[in-house]
């Protein structure tokens, strides 16, 4: 078999990880040093499969399976892309950490699990020794990884959120998505007037429950809004759990570039944390979500509102909502989902916004711009 060379995995062929990284199972214990020595990152690929919180269609749960399918076609030394002019796989700063395993019939056991996964990955010793992305926002003035969250419903960024504060204390939150996610939980059956409840904590009202805890800024802002609401008190209640809002339709007038220069002024230089909810996409073109919503946003679209954004201070992020089971054709959502996840690792990696240049500007296939 030797004379074939190295056994090098095909896009359909090799063990499950996202776009072929290496793989850890990074939250195993170990007794001598609390955790498994697994080799150092930067950023870590981390699955929630947690879905119990919906209130529409389940299936979530089999989101971080799913996107990691989506990203079979991704692999190191085969990821440089013309817009980020790099291969965000080829410093080996990447690495899969697996999921956190989540109890499925306790809610506030699996919230409390997550977040122990989370200070677990936030603490452990970065792979660049002269990096700089986020040091000068930690309380303890240290480099810490950053971590992108293959969800799960919405309601893992909570106990995401709650971690995220023992390092940097409030963060700014952009959110991505076509529901608010900060109604107050008493309008729903059944929760009662209990804040402190685990029945108050579900996928549309957990951003209420993190203002209440104090775990983000006044300076947040959601894209892509299109949903029905009760009255205008939604709306007076999401500002005053410190949201900005920029709808599906604003695209129409500040385009792409201009809702990137919203978001960018809006939030400022703290430290930043972006949420993604994959129904932000329209679900023509990405139906397997939980409760989706006609109108959105196309994926070219989005690609380029998040371009926008590379530079600012990112301390983590999450795409969320993915339910593969509702995909009718061809792993659809999984594969737009995957491409995101892309974009964060590429975006997260930037040095800063990448300068907009015409092809004949960057130099490739110049010839076919000037005869």
């Amino acid at each position: 078999v030797a004379k074939y060379g190295a056994q090098v995995d095909l896009p359909f062929s090799g063990p499950l990880s996202f776009a072929h990284l290496p793989y850890s199972r990074c939250l195993d214990p170990n007794p001598t040093v609390g955790y498994s020595p697994t080799p150092a990152f930067d950023i870590a690929v981390l699955g929630m499969p947690f879905d119990t919180s919906v209130s529409y269609r389940p299936g979530a749960r089999f989101g971080p399976f799913g996107i990691r399918a989506g990203s079979r076609r991704i692999r190191p030394l085969r990821s440089w892309t013309m817009y980020w002019e790099s291969d965000p796989y080829g410093s080996g700063v990447v690495l899969d950490c697996g999921d956190v395993p989540v109890a499925i019939s306790d809610n506030s056991l699996a919230l409390a699990q997550m977040e122990a996964a989370y200070d677990s990955l936030l603490h452990r010793p970065m792979m660049s020794d002269n990096a700089s992305y986020t040091a000068e926002f930690a309380k303890d003035g240290k480099e810490h990884p950053r971590v992108i969250t293959l969800g799960g419903d919405h309601t893992i960024v909570l106990p995401i959120l709650r971690s995220l504060n023992k390092v940097y204390g409030p963060v700014t939150v952009i959110h991505f998505d076509s529901h608010l996610d900060t109604w107050t939980p008493f309008n729903y059956p059944g929760v009662g007037s209990d804040e402190n409840s685990i029945s108050a904590i579900t996928h549309g009202s957990f951003f209420w429950k993190a203002w209440r805890e104090g775990l983000m800024t006044r300076s947040n802002v959601h894209g892509g809004i299109r949903c029905k609401f009760s009255g205008p008190a939604d709306l007076e209640n999401d500002s005053e759990v410190g949201f900005a809002l920029i709808t599906t339709d604003d695209i129409e007038y500040l385009g792409a570039k201009g809702i990137a220069e919203a978001i960018r002024a809006r939030v400022g230089d703290g430290p930043v944390y972006l949420s993604v909810d994959i129904d932000v996409i329209d679900p023509a073109l990405a139906p397997a979500t939980g409760t989706p919503e006609a109108g959105g946003w196309t994926v070219r679209e989005f690609k380029a509102i998040l371009r926008g954004l590379a530079g600012l201070n990112f301390v983590g992020a999450d795409i969320v909502e993915v339910a593969p089971a509702y995909d009718t054709n061809a792993e659809t959502t999984a594969l737009i989902a995957a491409d995101i996840v892309h974009e964060f690792i590429s975006m997260f990696l930037a040095d800063g916004p990448v300068p907009e240049r015409t092809p004949a500007e960057r130099g490739w296939g110049q010839a076919a711009f000037t005869g």
